[in-house]
C-alpha cells in the first residue's frame, strides 16, 4: 500500500485535464474613460513592462476559461486573483465571478479599491491568477506587476502589542540539596552513637533493667523488627530517598505488626501462667 498510493495519485494527476485562456487581456482607462493601455497576457510569462495605475486610473481584466482540448468554456469551482507585495508581505485575495460559459471581467477602480486589496508601498504588487476545477490541474500564473500609489500607513491597533509573541519565562529553581560528605557524616555518627554508649554504661548498674527472656524465640524476632528500624532510619540518613524509606518501612511494619502480636500474646501466656 505504501507503493500504491503515490503510482494512484501520479495517475490522476496524469489523467486531469489542461485549462487554458482565452482571449487574456488588460486595459488600462482614464478617468474620462480614454484607453491608456491595453495589452494581452500570457499563460507562458507575465508581461514585460509592469502596469502603472494613477488614483483616478480603472484597470480591466477579462478573459475566458475552457478545455484546453475541446476548446469550450469552462466554469471553475475557484477563481482568484492574488495581489502581493514582496516588500511588506502584504496579500489581497480577490474572488472572481465567472459565468456558466467560463467568461470572466473584473474591474480595479483606484477610486474604490475592494476591501481585499492590500495595503501598498512603493514596491510593486505581484498579481498572479489563481483557478481550480474539478478533473483539470489547477493553473497559478504570474501575470504582471502593478504600481499603484502607495496607501496611508496603517494606524496599529492599541492592544496590538497584546498579540505579539511575549519572551519566554524562565523558572529559577533552588539546587537540590546537597549532603554532606561521607567522613563528616561517619564522624558525626561516630559522636552519637559513643555518645549514647557513654550514658548507658554510666546508668546501666542504676537501672538494671531484667530482660530474662529477651532472646527467647517468641520475643527475638520482634525486638529484631525494632532494631530493622532503626538500621532503615540511618540508611536514611546515609542515602536513601523519603520513598525509598516510606516503602521499606511499610513493608517492614506489616512483621512487625505480626511478630508484636506474637510477643505479647507470649508474654500474656506466661503472667497467666504464673498467676495459675
Amino acid at each position: 500500500m505504501i507503493f500504491v498510493a503515490p503510482l494512484l495519485l501520479l495517475a490522476s494527476t496524469a489523467s486531469a485535464a489542461l485549462l487554458t485562456l482565452q482571449s487574456p487581456r488588460i486595459t488600462v482607462t482614464a478617468s474620462d474613460g480614454s484607453q491608456l493601455r491595453s495589452d494581452p497576457l500570457s499563460l507562458k510569462q507575465q508581461l514585460a513592462q509592469p502596469v502603472t495605475l494613477s488614483q483616478a486610473d480603472n484597470l480591466k481584466i477579462t478573459f475566458q476559461t475552457v478545455d484546453a482540448d475541446s476548446g469550450k468554456g469552462i466554469q471553475p469551482q475557484q477563481t482568484f486573483l492574488r495581489f502581493y507585495d514582496e516588500q511588506s508581505g502584504e496579500e489581497g485575495i480577490q474572488p472572481l465571478r465567472v459565468t456558466n460559459g467560463g467568461k470572466v471581467k473584473f474591474e480595479l477602480n483606484m477610486a474604490q479599491p475592494p476591501l481585499s486589496f492590500p495595503a501598498t508601498s512603493d514596491a510593486p504588487l505581484k498579481v498572479s491568477l489563481i483557478i481550480g476545477a474539478v478533473g483539470y490541474t489547477p493553473l497559478n500564473v504570474n501575470l504582471f506587476d502593478l504600481f499603484v500609489p502607495a496607501s496611508q500607513p496603517i494606524v496599529p491597533h492599541p492592544d496590538e502589542a497584546s498579540f505579539h509573541p511575549l519572551p519566554p519565562i524562565e523558572h529559577t529553581f533552588r539546587p537540590d540539596p546537597k549532603q554532606p560528605p561521607k567522613p563528616i557524616s561517619a564522624i558525626a555518627a561516630g559522636l552519637v552513637l559513643a555518645l549514647g554508649l557513654f550514658f548507658l554504661v554510666l546508668y546501666w548498674g542504676r537501672v538494671s533493667p531484667k530482660t530474662p527472656r529477651l532472646l527467647s524465640a517468641k520475643i527475638l524476632p520482634f525486638t529484631a523488627t525494632l532494631g530493622a528500624f532503626e538500621i532503615l532510619m540511618v540508611w536514611y540518613w546515609v542515602d536513601l530517598k523519603l520513598g525509598d524509606v516510606l516503602l521499606y518501612g511499610g513493608l517492614l511494619g506489616v512483621v512487625t505488626i505480626f511478630t508484636g502480636k506474637y510477643a505479647l500474646s507470649s508474654i500474656s501466656e506466661r503472667r497467666l501462667g504464673v498467676q495459675k
